[in-house]
Order: structure tokens, then sequence, then C-alpha cells
């Protein structure tokens, strides 16, 4: 009995180690942000961040332009809102946007410094690129407006100007959604798309109240 028994439970046994090797395997590619309820995943991967596994095996040129063109977008919506943070007498729906935008793009930009430092690419692409008056950003003259703009008519220019902002993001990530290869930047790709067609909804209505 004893006999029969005991090459049963070896071949079982030989055929879980077998199944786990190809859950490990399959799983340290495919997880790029991190899923800590799968056991099998996450006790497989010697993954010290959330972001370290995608970013070191898979992506390609449109993800690190991407990331190396959002930092500074996102980094100029940041100080945006911060310049409207510091004013009085602004609408209370324009403060709580600005908190919003300030709170969601500022970790999205430590996401994407992640992803470029673990990709061994440059935070910064060529010096040919200038990112002013491309894709929504402001230029210089145009920060200086919104800094000096007070009350409502600070209001207006902001919403106005983080309109603008916000296409331009959307035109960027539309094209990572469709070149892109990171699977983590792709998806960051689509929730930019999804998050700031929705503020410049919510924006035209602010400004359409202002």
């Amino acid at each position: 009995m004893n006999k029969k028994l005991f090459p049963l439970s070896a071949t079982a046994i030989a055929a879980a180690l077998a199944l786990a090797g190809c859950a490990s395997g399959s799983g340290a590619g495919s997880s790029g942000t991190s899923t800590p309820g799968t056991d099998q995943g996450s006790s497989s991967s010697s993954a010290p961040s959330t972001t370290a596994p995608a970013s070191a095996a898979e992506h390609n040129a449109a993800d690190v332009t991407f990331a190396q063109m959002m930092i500074p977008h996102h980094a100029q919506a940041v100080q945006m809102s911060e310049t409207m943070l510091k004013k009085q007498d602004i609408p209370a729906e324009v403060t709580t946007l600005a908190t919003k935008i300030k709170a969601a793009q500022g970790p999205e930009i430590d996401m994407m410094t992640g992803w470029l430092k673990g990709w061994n690419e440059p935070m910064t692409g060529p010096s040919g690129h200038s990112m002013n008056g491309m894709n929504g950003m402001m230029g210089d003259g145009d920060m200086k407006m919104l800094d000096a703009a007070q009350g409502t008519e600070a209001a207006r220019l902001f919403l106005k100007q983080m309109i603008a902002h916000h296409e331009g993001a959307i035109m960027m990530a539309k094209t990572e959604n469709t070149a892109g290869k990171n699977t983590d930047a792709v998806r960051l790709s689509k929730d930019i798309v999804s998050a700031q067609e929705a503020e410049i909804q919510e924006m035209q209505k602010l400004l359409a109240a202002l």
C-alpha cells in the first residue's frame, strides 16, 4: 500500500513544483504594479518597489518620451495649482480643483521618475525639444500673468490655462496609449486621458459660471 502511494505523492509534488515554476516565471514578467493579494506572483518576484519589475522588463522609445515629456508637463500643472492655492478670494470650487490636480499629479511625477531611473534613461529628452508652447505648456509670460492675477480674474485665467494644459497632456497620453509598450506607462496614459477629460468638463462649467 505504502509503496503504491509514495510514487503518486512524489509525482504530485513534482507536478506542483513544475506548475509553481511556470507561475513564477509568467508572474515576474507581467506584474508591473503591485498586486499584494496574489501569493504566487508576489512571493516569487523579488520586487522592492511597485514599478521595478515592469520597468526593467519591457519598454520602448515611446514610453521614454512619454515619461520625459509628461514629468515637466505635470510639474508645471502642480506649479500652477500651487500659485492658485496661495491666492486670496479664489472661488472654493477652483481651489478644490487646484488641490485635486496637485494631489494627483505630484505622485505621478514620482512614478514616472522611478521608471526612467529603472530604465537607465535620462530624465530629459534631446536638448532640441522645447516644451514651451507645445502640448499646452505655458510660457514664462503666461506664468507671470497667472502669478499677478487676483480674485475672479485669477480663477478665470487659471481655468483657461489649465484647460489648454490638460488638452496637451491628453494628446501626449493618447500617443503613448497607441505607441507605448510598457504596461504601467500605457495604464497611466489611459488614466490621464480619463481623469483630465473629466476635469476639462468640470473646468468648462466653472468657467461659464464665473
